[in-house]
């Protein structure tokens, strides 16, 4: 595709500022929460993250696309993020692993996107006023019919999104003869998740985000699992119930990111909207226990009150976030459960997280 064929776009903030670009396809309209994300690898793992749902994302890495997409390399079955912005965008790729274009990829899930904006200006504009509802169109003539709607579009604070992205029947995954049965709760789940549970010797039973505890517990699992996912954690009133009854029970439970924060809330610790979210996979955290670091893959927009963890007498920080000292994970003490706030399934990014899950298959072994 000519640059110069390529039609004028633009991204809408909230606060009305506007930024410039170019439609990476044809005509296209997309809202969503703009959010940034940090990492220099791994675009089609971030697109396909259900985590991502409702987001419009601007990636700070200058080049997006130049090594096509592989049927392998998804979180999902589809595209999950409502829109992309970014500063060049590769029409062709230079991947002998790749089975097409990125542009291919987004033409078959009808995604919009814009290229040639200016993001190292935006991503410091996001950093400094905050995450922000926003729309990217190429609709010129008609930008004050969409800041109308935008100023409608709902506020990710309170919004309940794991229903849009969690699967609506109960599924199986690895291994029917393995050693260990886990019942994993999907509120937003990753496919490299699973990947790494089955790799354990584990059999999985995946249940809707709404399912009840004694529904799981049918499967006579040897352990319990609450998984990554958008949104706000506080309206997933069905979760926290499923963490309360397991947690009564001393069964093992483990919970990642989206999970980490429902676990939270059934311990009475509330969870905030952040002026920015975690979303790369760079990101320092200190183990406390061990004392080592770690450089992680993260991406969340809420966290749990620090405060009150350190308050709460059943309850004890492992990991802390080192570049704001936020809560990177948690244990209960006297309870078989502890999770985490970034991704250990690490997809993209590092691997220095994967002990996590051998730390809950040893649990498992342990009850």
């Amino acid at each position: 595709m000519k640059y110069q064929s390529r039609k004028k776009a633009f991204i809408l903030l909230d606060d009305g500022t506007i930024f410039y670009g170019k439609a990476i396809g044809d005509d296209g309209t997309a809202f969503g929460e703009v959010c940034f994300n940090t990492g220099m690898t791994g675009y089609q793992e971030i697109f396909t993250d259900p985590s991502y749902f409702g987001q419009l994302m601007v990636t700070t890495n200058a080049h997006i696309g130049n090594y096509g997409v592989n049927k392998n390399e998804v979180e999902s079955n589809s595209i999950k993020i409502s829109g992309l912005i970014c500063k060049n965008f590769s029409f062709n790729y230079s991947r002998e692993a790749a089975d097409n274009s990125l542009k291919h990829f987004f033409e078959q899930h009808d995604l919009f996107g814009i290229s040639d904006v200016d993001t190292r200006a935006l991503v410091s504009y996001i950093r400094d006023n905050g995450a922000m509802n926003a729309v990217i169109s190429t609709d010129l003539d008609n930008i004050e019919t969409l800041k109308s709607q935008l100023s409608e579009f709902p506020k990710m604070e309170g919004l309940e999104l794991a229903s849009a992205v969690s699967t609506k029947e109960p599924y199986f995954y690895g291994n029917k003869e393995a050693t260990y049965k886990v019942a994993a709760l999907d509120i937003g789940i990753k496919k490299n998740i699973l990947r790494h549970l089955a790799e354990r010797d584990v059999y999985i039973k995946v249940f809707p985000y709404n399912a009840a505890f004694e529904t799981m517990a049918e499967f006579e699992p040897d352990g319990y699992f609450l998984s990554n996912g958008p949104g706000d954690p506080k309206p997933l009133v069905e979760a926290q119930l499923v963490a309360k009854e397991v947690i009564k029970r001393n069964l093992p439970l483990f919970g990642i990111c989206l999970g980490h924060q429902v676990i939270a809330l059934a311990n009475g610790i509330s969870t905030y909207k952040m002026h920015n979210g975690h979303r790369g996979i760079n990101h320092p955290v200190k183990n406390l226990k061990s004392g080592k670091g770690e450089i992680t893959s993260q991406n969340h927009g809420f966290a749990v009150n620090k405060e009150e963890a350190e308050a709460h007498p059943d309850i004890e920080i492992t990991h802390v976030h080192l570049n704001d000292h936020t809560v990177a994970g948690l244990a209960m003490i006297h309870k078989n459960c502890f999770s985490v706030q970034y991704h250990p399934e690490a997809s993209p990014g590092p691997h220095d997280s994967w002990y996590l899950f051998d730390q809950f298959i040893q649990n498992i072994k342990d009850s």
